[in-house]
């Protein structure tokens, strides 16, 4: 028993900076978890709102009757996300933009799991593309450069991933070959 205690206290002294940020942790993780609460409370408010005044029926009926075409309709889609993305993070951009495109691009006969994956590769473009591009800003900060030192460098990525993009829409079995293979 003696040596039980002794060993613990040996523990906790050798040990005792780790156990002092504890609290301080704890509080940090409570309020980043708040602000994604109350972004996500206030996206859904705002999806009920939308859906209340059937803003996402209007927008699917104003699209349709835009063009005929589907391919023309999904690239007005892309092009509204592109920008979304590049402003808004992707948490609310998901959650505001969804219920309004989605009956758009089920009249259309696009598969909704399709449609996810070019709403989450859109707006994972727009996380990585100034002037709000979060992921931009944290890759800058950890090489300590600048943006504008970076920005020329990645244009050829940036192609790669619009490229990347238009494939998905353009070929679904490509973004649709493991759903399918797992029965989606």
């Amino acid at each position: 028993m003696n040596i039980t205690l002794w060993i613990t206290r040996k523990f906790v002294q050798k040990h005792n900076k780790c156990f002092n940020g504890i609290p301080q942790i704890l509080l940090k993780a409570c309020s980043t978890t708040a602000i994604v609460l109350l972004l996500v409370a206030t996206s859904m408010g705002l999806s009920w709102i939308l859906a209340y005044e059937n803003i996402p029926q209007n927008i699917s009926a104003g699209l349709i009757a835009l063009s005929d075409s589907k391919l023309v309709i999904m690239m007005i889609i892309n092009l509204v996300l592109l920008m979304v993305g590049t402003f808004m993070d992707m948490t609310p951009a998901v959650l505001i933009f969804t219920p309004i495109f989605l009956p758009t691009v089920l009249k259309l006969g696009f598969s909704p799991v399709h449609f996810g994956i070019i709403m989450v590769v859109n707006l994972c473009i727009g996380l990585c593309t100034p002037p709000v591009g979060s992921v931009l800003f944290v890759g800058c900060g950890i090489s300590g450069t600048t943006i504008q030192r970076v920005l020329k460098p990645l244009l050829p990525f940036f192609l790669a991933m619009i490229l990347v993009l238009l494939l998905i829409i353009y070929i679904p079995q490509l973004s649709l070959f493991l759903p399918r293979l797992f029965g989606y």
